[in-house]
């Protein structure tokens, strides 16, 4: 529970930074803006076309009489529906990471710079850093479209699938919000995939209570758009504490601890109080 609520400690400091440093808010919001406008129609289109595909698919029921017919295709073309909005969640962060990773970079430098101490920078170019970052996001969704689908199904069983299943959605839904946010201040510490997975699994906590309250947000429309600037520089304060960075953490005490963001051969640190691993707030703050 300590992790849960810090991590959601993060998301709040986030915010409260952007809402201080208006001029990068400002600079945030733009790739977020642009992706609305393609999800958007992208979902009225799947909205528009769910009857369509949904009939398309199950041509044995065609001779099923009234209301059976009527009741099961409208039962499939929710869950489709459900699991679009799922995906769209999933993946709107990724999407919007990839399309802002300059504006989002400089973001999270600022939160780093402001924290004081070294600012990581990776050294890549921005079309290098552009494909990890769509390599990355693309082996990611392989994993969030096989959890979609078994959730899918799942949805399917009595009571479970009503109850059970959408919480457990809005658990792998947060997850891996955390992890695409989290990657725009990893990859400036060339922290590989891999190694990014092992450091959420070791704060699962941390992780669910930073994405499932953004998870849950993103589905009021717009608020996924105004919360963007600010998760970035959440995940970026977070990343200070999962690597180290922190004032409160082992390094910064001159205690034995990780050796900082390495980009490969990461140990993930043993699981903190939030106390300790919280950091002070930003400059300014």
């Amino acid at each position: 529970m300590s992790d849960l609520a810090g991590g959601f400690r993060y998301l709040m400091s986030g915010q409260r930074w952007v809402m201080r440093h208006g001029r990068w808010f400002g600079f945030g919001l733009l790739p977020g803006l642009v992706t609305l406008v393609l999800y958007v129609g992208a979902l009225i289109g799947l909205g528009y076309g769910a009857d369509d595909l949904v009939g398309w698919a199950t041509p044995f029921a065609s001779d099923w009489s009234s209301p059976w017919l009527g009741l099961f295709r409208g039962f499939l073309t929710a869950l489709f529906i459900g699991l679009g909005l799922f995906v769209a969640v999933i993946t709107f962060t990724a999407v919007t990471l990839l399309i802002g990773e300059p504006f989002y970079e400089s973001l999270s430098e600022q939160v780093d710079r402001s924290e004081g101490g070294e600012v990581p920078e990776s050294g890549l170019s921005l079309a290098k850093e552009l494909w990890i970052s769509a390599r990355d996001s693309a082996r990611l969704l392989v994993r969030v479209l096989a959890y979609g689908i078994l959730l899918f199904a799942l949805g399917f069983i009595p009571v479970i699938g009503q109850t059970v299943v959408p919480v457990i959605g809005f658990c792998v839904t947060g997850y891996f919000l955390t992890r695409e946010l989290t990657s725009v201040a990893l990859m400036r510490r060339r922290v590989e995939l891999r190694e990014q997975l092992a450091m959420l699994r070791a704060r699962r906590g941390l992780a669910l209570g930073f994405g499932v309250p953004l998870a849950l947000a993103f589905l009021v429309p717009l608020v996924a758009v105004f919360l963007m600037p600010g998760a970035v520089a959440g995940a970026t304060l977070m990343v200070r504490d999962l690597t180290g960075e922190s004032a409160g953490s082992p390094e910064a005490s001159g205690e034995p601890g990780p050796s900082g963001p390495a980009a490969a051969g990461y140990e993930p640190p043993a699981p903190v109080s939030p106390a300790a691993g919280f950091g002070p707030p930003p400059a300014g703050y």
